[in-house]
């Protein structure tokens, strides 16, 4: 492994999506990840899609070796402890309560490993009414009030990309570096906890001041009339964002770029607070202007008049966008059994360049197994006992 996490060991017993993220954010930056599975099918990820090695699972999982262990007998915990005994980080996201059930609690653990960083992902924290509940995507953006603040109330529809699971991964791996840090300059050892519900209100704190400071109860179009972006569809069917900020020089290079004088002189959205209050309809007003030309016209002209512009790319797109490709953004890993996996490289360079960020591929369940339990000094026997089905 290189990168500047070279020889940080990180055990990760985790499924989904916040932990396996955090796990992976460590790997990209050089870690090494031991990834303990359930012998029986692994991360329920793995299976989405059918077979064990779904897109949901490998997006998360790439640059880890892949242990499965049975956490439920004697044998797959004492096998866990040893690994812990020889780990920095342990990363798990059970709900409240499963790691004392399955006797591998915080204290346990430490006891094996006094300078062990423990990170436990919850959704709602590890205490409270709520702990016990199980917690997704949609509950804890629902919970923290994001939700709403993409919601049309008269037509309410759960849509885009997971966000609470992500955040709740970045902001793990966030805690996890700096207790490593700490570790490393004052030996104090800490335990990290993260939750679902709190990532969610940190991430997006601007409705609480606005609530707060402004009396204002925030709803899906708050930010964007106060960011005065826009999203059009043009003549051509596709579709074309515009943030025009607080900056009035944008206001004026957008009317240049349109070429309509009437919009300018309009009483109605004469300055910035007017365009505000009046957003409905300066964004129709706009709408039937944009849908006149090709989206093609519209970034040539938004290019040249200096208006913050992009088109709203589909995932095809994205691909062939030459920004994009200029970033060397996405890579290609073979995996021997597995085939071609496309991923994303990590979005930090260091020194100009990410060519320290290994690009593994996903590993296959179990697929280290065997050389890590030797590597823990377990022989042929134990080895073969630990993966009988009659134990596992």
């Amino acid at each position: 492994m290189t990168g500047p996490l070279q020889g940080i060991r990180v055990l990760e017993l985790t499924t989904m999506i916040t932990g396996p993220l955090a796990g992976m954010m460590l790997a990209d930056l050089g870690a090494e990840v031991i990834k303990v599975e359930n012998p029986k099918g692994g991360d329920p990820f793995r299976s989405f899609q059918g077979g064990l090695y779904s897109p949901h699972f490998t997006v998360t999982n790439r640059n880890k070796r892949s242990l499965t262990l049975n956490l439920r007998t004697e044998e797959g915990r004492d096998a866990a402890l040893k690994l812990a005994a020889k780990s920095d980080v342990l990363i798990e996201n059970f709900r409240p309560g499963v790691m004392a059930r399955l006797e591998l609690s915080a204290n346990r653990l430490t006891e094996v490993n006094p300078n062990l960083i423990y990170c436990s992902i919850t959704g709602f924290g590890e205490t409270g009414p709520y702990a016990h509940r199980p917690a997704y995507d949609a509950v804890a953006q629902s919970l923290g009030g994001m939700a709403y603040l993409f919601l049309d109330p008269k037509k309410p529809q759960i849509t885009g990309p997971t966000i609470a699971d992500n955040l709740t991964g970045i902001y793990a791996c966030y805690g996890i570096q700096a207790a490593l840090l700490e570790r490393e300059r004052t030996g104090k050892v800490r335990r990290v906890d993260v939750n679902m519900l709190t990532s969610v209100m940190a991430f997006a704190p601007d409705s609480f001041s606005y609530l707060t400071q402004m009396d204002l109860v925030a709803d899906h179009l708050r930010r964007v009339r106060t960011s005065q972006s826009y999203a059009f569809k043009c003549s051509d069917e596709r579709l074309i964002a515009i943030h025009l900020s607080s900056q009035p020089k944008f206001w004026s290079q957008f009317m240049e770029a349109l070429g309509q004088p009437a919009l300018v002189e309009d009483p109605r959205f004469q300055n910035r607070n007017q365009r505000i209050e009046n957003y409905e309809a300066l964004t129709a007003a706009l709408q039937v202007v944009v849908k006149q030309k090709p989206r093609d016209h519209w970034v040539e002209q938004f290019d040249a008049c200096e208006v913050p512009f992009a088109p709203v790319n589909t995932v095809p797109e994205v691909f062939a966008d030459p920004q994009v490709q200029h970033l060397d953004n996405f890579f290609e890993a073979e995996h021997p059994l597995e085939g071609t996996v496309t991923g994303v490289r990590r979005p930090v360079w260091f020194d100009g360049s990410r060519k320290d960020q290994p690009l593994a591929p996903p590993p296959a369940l179990g697929e280290h197994s065997d050389e890590i339990l030797a590597e823990l000094g377990y022989d042929k026997q134990t080895i073969k006992a630990l993966r009988d089905d009659s134990i596992v």
